[in-house]
């Protein structure tokens, strides 16, 4: 073999490298965000599991207040709906209802003090407020995640990559203006 032969396969072999590396790099991006959305969901479950007994407690107190019970039922059921489809535009649009109607409702209950004593409302308050807490942490997380991996697949020359193997971008977990505004939660809690 001659100088000019080897210097090819050289490069081509360092060529090769660089694209198995860059491969990688994109599987794990793209694994990072599936972990982050997992992580997400597994906190969408939990509370999705204690509403159920938040509403029961709250309906033998708060009878005349059936329509903010009824809000929050509903969009419970479309945050479940959307984080079956892993729809993540129609889980902002869910998540965003479930959290004002939960908002309401505690507001609500500062009318029944017999209702605020109750240890059960209590209980499932602060749990639900720790877990609201959890998923806003994690929601930042994987738009941080989906955020890499977005401009990863975008960027030269991984584009080239992406593009050969079919990696695709991820939409961002959005919210509503009236999610976004500076509300505390907490605060209907005290």
């Amino acid at each position: 073999m001659d100088y000019s032969t080897i210097t090819i396969l050289i490069v081509l072999s360092l060529l090769l490298v660089y694209m198995i590396l860059i491969y990688n790099s994109l599987v794990q991006l793209k694994h990072n965000v599936s972990k982050a959305w997992s992580n997400i969901d597994v906190l969408l479950k939990q509370r999705h599991d204690e509403l159920p007994k938040l509403v029961e407690t709250c309906k033998q107190y708060m009878g005349y207040e059936k329509n903010a019970l009824e809000a929050i039922i509903k969009a419970r059921s479309a945050v479940s709906h959307a984080q079956q489809d892993s729809d993540i535009k129609a889980l902002g649009v869910a998540e965003t209802q479930l959290r004002l109607g939960l908002g309401n409702l505690f507001a609500l209950a500062e009318s029944y003090p017999e209702l605020k004593a109750n240890q059960s409302f209590q209980h499932l308050q602060t749990r639900i407020t720790g877990l609201e807490h959890d998923i806003a942490d994690r929601r930042e997380f994987y738009n941080e995640s989906t955020n890499i991996n977005n401009i990863r697949i975008e960027q030269f020359p991984d584009v080239l990559i992406a593009k050969i193997f079919g990696f695709k971008p991820f939409d961002l977990l959005e919210f509503s203006e009236s999610d976004k505004a500076d509300v505390n939660v907490s605060l209907l809690f005290q």
